[in-house]
């Protein structure tokens, strides 16, 4: 099994690579927390990119494409705060995602490989070097792919331009409506509903896609608490753990599954390997299967620590917070209609010198 360090896309919020989420401030706008998160995780890709490039550290990967996942997830979480051109951004980041996942899956592969030969006997250890050998030559070929595409003008330009628009931070003079703290409690439930109906949907005949689905589901989620965090306080912390670990394990189930289907695809390609290499393969795949049947069997006790106690918790402070954003957007409406009623002018008092007396009609 690969560490948690190696799993496709679950970073621990705060941690050092992932950059800490932002906290946002209950009387911000929306807009401005999205400004905000987006200008830290360009920030985080521009702090991986050259090490990503590099290859030498498949982490430095990991954590440039966890920028592009939180790139990718702020602009459709405020996609009706955010001006059009940056919303129409997103499709630019799910291109990037594809190109970075690719070389990302086999950098996993690979590793677990590693880690599953590390307890074999030394013979059985060398029957693996042609099928890491043609994983290492396939990784070079997604790598060159992939950079290409990071140095390609549609990539570079789409940097620039979010760059460019969280930078200069636009929201400073953005109206005050709508709040964040009425908007992320929005989303946050919104995403809670879409998770659950994807998990409803799962039973002993669920193909891998929903149960990919469902882990969709939950990094959408989780990137919507973590946008709220500080302002959601401790019960957004205790629902974020419980799901990294539900991400995790769907996480650990994709890798198998990928790793799976791609032993298969070498053998149905008829790749020349020895016979021992394909026996080790047969035995891989059967490794891979075991871990995928695991998984299956840990999701419904992990979806019922998210979907207890501790959602519950969040749930109703998200309703304060609700309540209190209302109230006092209600407040400053109310005030702002006494303020422009005290700044109208009002009709000039009459002088009673140059008062003009009313004509009357004079009687003969």
């Amino acid at each position: 099994m690969p560490t948690d360090a190696m799993r496709s896309d679950v970073a621990a919020v705060g941690s050092p690579e992932a950059g800490p989420p932002s906290g946002a401030d209950p009387a911000a706008s929306a807009q401005q927390v999205a400004l905000e998160q987006l200008h830290r995780h360009v920030t985080d890709w521009i702090r991986h990119e050259l090490g990503a490039r590099l290859g030498n550290d498949p982490e430095e990967l990991h954590q440039l494409r966890v920028a592009a996942r939180r790139i990718e997830a702020t602009l459709g979480l405020f996609k009706h705060q955010l001006p059009p051109r940056l919303v129409h951004a997103r499709q630019g980041a799910k291109g990037v995602l594809r190109a970075l996942g690719a070389v990302r899956d086999l950098d996993v592969q690979l590793a677990e490989l590693r880690q599953y030969c590390s307890a074999l006997p030394s013979a059985e250890r060398a029957a693996a070097a042609p099928l890491r050998s043609r994983l290492e030559e396939e990784q070079a070929h997604t790598r060159q792919r992939m950079l290409g595409m990071l140095d390609s003008e549609a990539t570079r330009h789409w940097l620039e331009s979010l760059d460019h628009a969280s930078a200069n931070c636009a929201a400073a003079n953005a109206p005050a409506a709508p709040l964040a703290a009425t908007v992320i409690p929005e989303r946050v439930r919104g995403r809670f509903r879409k998770l659950r109906k994807a998990v409803r949907k799962l039973d002993s005949r669920s193909t891998m896609e929903e149960y990919h689905a469902v882990r969709r589901r939950a990094k959408q989620l989780r990137y919507a608490i973590e946008c709220g965090s500080s302002m959601l306080g401790k019960p957004a912390e205790e629902t974020l753990k419980v799901l990294r670990r539900l991400q995790d394990r769907l996480g650990g189930q994709q890798d198998a599954y990928m790793a799976k289907n791609r032993l298969a695809a070498l053998v149905a390609e008829g790749a020349r390997l020895p016979p021992e290499t394909l026996f080790l393969m047969g035995r891989l795949a059967e490794h891979h299967f075991g871990e995928t049947r695991q998984a299956r069997k840990t999701l419904t006790r992990s979806w019922r620590r998210v979907n207890g106690k501790r959602w519950k918790a969040l749930r109703a402070r998200m309703q304060e917070l609700s309540n209190a954003a209302t109230a006092a957007q209600a407040t400053s409406q109310a005030s702002s209609r006494t303020l422009t009623v005290q700044l109208t002018p009002a009709p000039p008092a009459e002088d009673p010198l140059l008062a003009v007396p009313e004509l009357r009609a004079l009687r003969h």
